[in-house]
C-alpha cells in the first residue's frame, strides 16, 4: 500500500528493524509573511534523525509529504532526490548499525488544517501558524518515521520573522541570532511535536504542588484577546492537575503547560505535550451559557489526561487508540464531576457523550472498542462515538464492575510499568486483573473486543394488591453482555416523580431478575440503568412510557430526566416512537428542563425531528410548531438568563412565517426588543442566518453584517449566509467552490457546505444528488483526507430522503467496490443514516 497511506503491517516491519535514538529539527519560517511568488508557499524543514539498526534488513523508508527536497544524505553519502523521493517517502538502503540520516526539504504551508497551518487574520493581516498532525501529517513538517511505536527525544530550531515567538513542546528561548531553540523533549512519539509561531496574545501562570513547579501558559490571536478569559482557563487547569496528581500518583512529566487557543482548527483540541492546541471558538466572543464553560473544561481536562494516557503511555499502533482517547474522555468528565464547579458533568456525559457513541455503534461501520486499523485511513475515521464516547462509557461500567480504586490503582501501576513505552491491550488488562482481582479478559471480551449496543427493558408483574412480584430486565442486542446496571422506581408525589426505590444488579444473558425490588407498591417509572453506570440503550414498559408522556418533566433528579430524554430520542430515531409525539413531549417539558446543556441537546434532537423522521406531509406543521413553542418560550423566561439566550437561539433556527422574519429583523434593527436579551453579536448572526435562508436578507444585507464584525469568525459567518441563499446562481457558485476548486481554507470549507445544505430548500438542491456521486471518487483522490471527510459526509444529499436516493447510493456502492474503503465507508454511513429516516418517516406516518 504505497504512497501517503501507511500500512499497519508496513509500521510493524520497520518498527522490528530499527529503533530512533533522537531527533534535530531545523525550521526556517521566515516565509510565511510577505508576498509569496511560489505556486505553493513553502518554508525550509531541515531534519536529522539518528537511528540504529536492531533487526534483520539493511532497506527502509523515511516518510516526508514536500513539494520539494533539495538534499539527502544517508550516513555522509549523498542520496539524489529525484531517485528516493517519491513525494511521501524516501527509500533509504544500505543501512548501517548506526545511522544518521539528514533531509533538507521545502514543506508546503496548509490551509487544511494538517500539518503546519498558516492564517492572516482578516481584522489587522497579522500571520499565524500552528502545527496539527494526529494521526500522521507531522510528515508534512519535517521528514520522520511516522508511527506511534517509534518514539524519540525531539529538539526543535525555528527561525521566525521578527518580532513573533515560537513555542513547542520543550521550553524555548531565542538566541544572540535570533534562532528559537527548545530544550530536548522526552521520548515521544511524532504525532505530537508541535510548533505554534507568530504575534499571539500569551498570558502566564504557574501551578505549584510540593516541590513540582510548572509553568503554565495560554495564548490566542492578538484580535481575540479582549475576549480571552484566560483565569478560568488557568483555574480549570490548576483543578485538573490537583486532580491527576491526587489520583494518577505520578508527576506531569513534561515541564511546562502552554495551552494555545488556535484559527481553523478541524479537531476539538490536541494533546501535544507541554504544547495543547484546542481550537479558538472556545474563547466566546458573546454571551453563552454555562453549558460551553462546561464543554470547554471538559475539554481543557480531557487533553490533560492525555499527559498520561496517550502520552507517557502511547499505544503501538492505532488498533488501540481507545488505550488514549477512551480514557481521556472517560476522565475529562471523571475530573470535571469530581474537581471543578461542572458538578452536574454526568449529566451532560449521559445526554450529549451517549447520543454520539449510540449514533456511531448502530451504523454498518461500527466496530469494536479495539478496532481493526489497517491503514492511516482507517485510523483517521475511527476518531469516532466508538473509540471516544463508547470506550469512556464502557470504562465508567468498568469502574462499576471493579471498584473505582481498583481501576485507579491499575491506572498508576500502568503509569509506572510503562512510562515513555507502548502498549497494547492485553498490557492494560493485566495490570487490571492484578488490582481488581476480576477476569478482564472476558470482560474486554464482552465489552472491548465486541460490536453493537444492547437494549435493555423492564418486565414487571404485580399481584392482586399492586406490589411488584418479579421485576426483570430483558437484554436484547447481537452480543448479550454482561452489564453492572442499577433499576430505579419513580412515584408521583406532590406533583414530583421521586424515585423511592433503586436496585444494582448484574445482568447477564437474556432475562435476568432483579431480586431486591420484590415487594415494592407499583411505580409509576421503572428506569432501567438508572444513575447511567452501564452502556445501553433504555427502554420502557407500557405504564412507564405513558407517564413520561405527561409527566417528565416532573422528574426532580437531572440526571434521571437526562437519561429519559435520551431513551426517548432513541426511540424515535429507531423508528418505535413517532417523531411528532417526541416534539410533543418537547413542547410539552423543555421549558421545564433546569439543566441548560440537556435543554440545547433537546432542543437539536426536536429539530432534526422535524427535519429528518417526521412524515414529509407534517414537516411544515411541525415547523410552525416548533417556532411557536420556540417563542413562547422565549418570552416567558426570564431575561437575561441563559435560559432565554437558547430559546432566542431555537426560536431564530425555526422561524418560518412572515411575523417570525419581521421579529427578527425588529431585534436586529433594534425596532423589537424582548425583555433582558441581549443581542449582541454572535447573536446577531444568529438572528440573520434564517433571514439569509429564506431570501429576507441578500447579499448587500449580509456584507453590512461584515462590516460590524470584520473578523475571522464574521468572515466564516458571512461566508456561510451566502451560500445559503435561495438561488440556483448562489448554489451553484457554492458547489464549484467546494467541489470544483481547492482555494478554500478548511474552515470556510465548513461554512460554505452548512449554508449550502439548508432543509427548506430540498428541492433547489435536489439536482446536486447525481453530480455528488459523480464528482466523490475523484475528488477523494485529490483532497487532503480532512477536506475529503468533509466534503463527503457534508454534501450526501441526505435531504433527498426519498427511496430513490437510497437506490442511486446502493448504486453507487456497488458501481463502486474498488473505491478506497475510507470513501466507502462514509457513502456507507451516510445511506444508512439515510435508510433510518426512512424508517422513521414510516413510523411517523402511521400517526396521522
Amino acid at each position: 500500500m504505497p504512497g501517503e497511506n501507511l500500512s499497519r503491517d508496513e509500521a510493524h516491519e520497520r518498527a522490528a528493524l530499527l529503533s530512533v535514538d533522537g531527533y534535530e529539527v531545523v525550521l526556517d519560517l521566515r516565509s510565511a509573511v510577505g508576498d509569496s511568488d511560489e505556486a505553493v508557499r513553502t518554508f525550509r524543514s531541515r531534519t536529522t534523525i539518528r537511528f540504529r539498526r536492531t533487526g534483520t534488513g539493511d532497506a527502509t523508508f523515511v516518510d516526508l509529504i514536500a513539494p520539494s527536497v533539495n538534499a539527502i544524505t544517508l550516513n555522509g553519502r549523498s542520496l539524489d532526490p529525484a531517485v528516493v523521493f517519491d513525494g511521501a517517502r524516501i527509500a533509504l538502503d544500505d543501512l548501517a548499525d548506526e545511522n544518521v540520516l539528514v533531509v533538507d526539504a521545502q514543506c508546503a504551508y496548509s490551509r487544511t488544517g494538517e500539518g503546519m497551518h498558516r492564517f492572516v487574520d482578516p481584522e489587522d493581516g497579522e500571520v499565524y501558524l500552528y502545527t496539527q498532525y494526529e494521526p500522521a501529517d507531522a510528515r508534512r513538517v519535517y521528514a520522520n518515521f511516522e508511527q506511534p511505536d517509534l518514539k524519540a527525544p525531539y529538539r526543535f530550531s525555528v527561525t521566525a520573522p521578527e518580532g513573533w515567538t515560537v513555542w513547542s513542546n520543550g521550553a524555548g528561548e531565542q538566541d544572540a541570532e535570533g534562532v528559537w531553540r527548545f530544550a530536548e523533549t522526552a521520548p515521544i512519539s511524532t504525532y505530537i511535536t508541535c510548533v505554534v509561531a507568530g504575534p499571539y496574545h500569551y498570558v502566564t501562570d504557574s501551578y505549584t504542588r510540593g516541590d513540582l513547579e510548572i509553568p503554565l501558559g495560554a495564548m490566542c490571536r492578538k484580535s481575540l484577546a479582549k475576549h480571552f478569559d484566560a483565569d478560568d482557563v488557568f483555574l480549570i487547569t490548576k483543578q485538573g492537575f490537583d486532580f491527576f496528581h491526587d489520583n494518577f500518583d505520578y508527576p506531569y512529566p513534561f515541564g511546562k503547560y502552554d495551552q494555545a487557543f488556535v484559527p481553523e482548527y478541524n479537531l476539538g483540541a490536541m494533546e501535544n505535550p507541554g504544547m495543547v492546541t484546542f481550537r479558538e471558538e472556545y474563547i466566546y466572543r458573546g454571551k453563552v451559557t454555562q453549558a460551553a464553560y462546561e464543554s470547554r473544561a471538559n475539554v481543557i481536562l480531557h487533553e490533560m489526561a492525555h499527559m498520561w494516557f496517550g502520552d507517557l503511555v502511547t499505544m503501538v499502533w492505532w488498533d488501540d487508540l481507545w488505550l488514549k482517547e477512551s480514557f481521556a474522555d472517560f476522565m475529562g468528565s471523571f475530573a470535571n464531576a469530581e474537581a471543578t464547579r461542572f458538578t452536574n458533568s454526568w449529566v451532560t456525559f449521559a445526554n450529549n457523550r451517549k447520543a454520539w457513541a449510540y449514533r456511531a455503534d448502530q451504523l454498518p461501520s461500527t466496530h469494536p472498542v479495539t478496532a481493526d486499523i489497517r491503514d492511516l485511513e482507517d485510523a483517521k475515521l475511527n476518531f469516532d462515538g466508538i473509540t471516544y464516547a463508547k470506550g469512556a462509557s464502557v470504562l465508567k461500567q468498568l469502574v462499576a464492575y471493579a471498584g473505582r480504586d481498583a481501576f485507579l490503582e491499575g491506572a498508576r501501576r500502568y503509569f509506572k510499568r510503562h512510562a515513555y513505552g507502548n502498549t497494547r491491550l492485553a498490557d492494560l488488562l493485566a495490570i487490571l486483573e492484578e488490582t481488581s482481582g476480576r477476569d478482564m479478559k472476558a470482560w474486554a471480551k464482552s465489552w472491548l473486543q465486541t460490536s453493537g449496543v444492547n437494549s435493555l427493558t423492564p418486565a414487571v408483574t404485580y399481584d392482586a394488591e399492586g406490589r411488584i412480584t418479579e421485576l426483570a430486565v430483558l437484554q436484547e442486542g447481537d452480543e448479550l453482555r454482561p452489564h453492572r446496571a442499577a433499576v430505579g422506581l419513580y412515584r408521583l408525589s406532590g406533583g414530583e416523580l421521586v424515585r423511592y426505590a433503586r436496585a444494582e444488579a448484574d445482568i447477564t444473558g437474556a432475562r435476568t431478575v432483579v431480586d431486591g425490588l420484590a415487594g415494592e407498591e407499583r411505580p409509576d417509572l421503572v428506569l432501567v440503568n438508572d444513575d447511567d453506570l452501564t452502556y445501553c440503550k433504555i427502554r420502557f414498559d407500557e405504564g412507564s412510557l405513558a407517564t413520561l408522556r405527561e409527566h417528565l418533566g416532573d422528574i426532580t433528579d437531572p440526571l434521571a430526566r437526562a437519561l429519559c430524554w435520551s431513551a426517548l430520542w432513541n426511540l424515535t430515531r429507531d423508528g418505535l416512537m413517532p417523531a411528532r409525539d417526541f416534539v410533543a413531549v418537547a413542547l410539552a417539558f423543555a421549558g421545564r428542563e433546569t439543566d441548560i446543556g440537556v435543554l440545547q441537546m433537546v432542543h437539536g434532537w426536536t429539530k432534526s425531528a422535524v427535519t429528518l423522521y417526521a412524515a414529509p406531509a407534517w414537516r411544515e406543521e411541525g415547523g410552525r410548531l416548533l417556532a411557536e413553542g420556540g417563542l413562547r418560550e422565549l418570552r416567558g423566561a426570564e431575561p437575561g438568563s441563559e435560559h432565554q439566550l437558547t430559546w432566542a437561539r431555537f426560536f431564530a433556527a425555526t422561524a418560518s412565517t412572515e411575523a417570525d422574519f419581521q421579529l427578527l429583523e425588529g431585534l436586529l434593527d433594534g425596532t423589537a426588543k424582548v425583555d433582558g436579551l441581549d443581542v449582541d453579536q454572535e447573536l446577531r448572526w444568529a438572528l440573520l442566518s434564517p433571514l439569509a435562508v429564506h431570501g429576507r436578507a441578500d447579499e448587500t444585507r449580509i456584507g453590512e453584517e461584515l462590516a460590524l464584525d470584520d473578523t475571522a469568525s464574521g468572515k466564516r459567518h458571512q461566508t456561510r449566509l451566502l451560500a445559503s441563499r435561495p438561488s440556483a446562481a448562489v448554489k451553484a457558485q457554492a458547489w464549484a467552490q467546494v467541489v470544483e476548486s481547492d482555494t478554500l481554507s478548511n474552515a470556510l470549507v465548513e461554512a460554505t457546505i452548512a449554508g449550502f445544505v439548508q432543509p427548506s430548500q430540498r428541492e433547489l438542491i435536489a439536482p446536486y444528488a447525481e453530480k455528488y456521486f459523480a464528482a466523490i471518487e475523484r475528488l477523494w483522490g485529490e483532497r487532503s483526507i480532512q477536506i475529503g471527510i468533509d466534503v463527503v459526509r457534508g454534501l450526501f444529499p441526505g435531504l433527498q430522503d426519498r427511496p430513490e436516493t437510497l437506490a442511486a447510493t446502493d448504486a453507487w456502492l456497488s458501481e463502486h467496490a474498488a473505491a478506497a474503503p475510507a470513501l466507502r465507508r462514509l457513502v456507507l454511513e451516510a445511506r444508512d443514516d439515510l435508510a433510518r429516516a426512512l424508517r422513521a418517516q414510516e413510523c411517523d406516518g402511521l400517526a396521522s
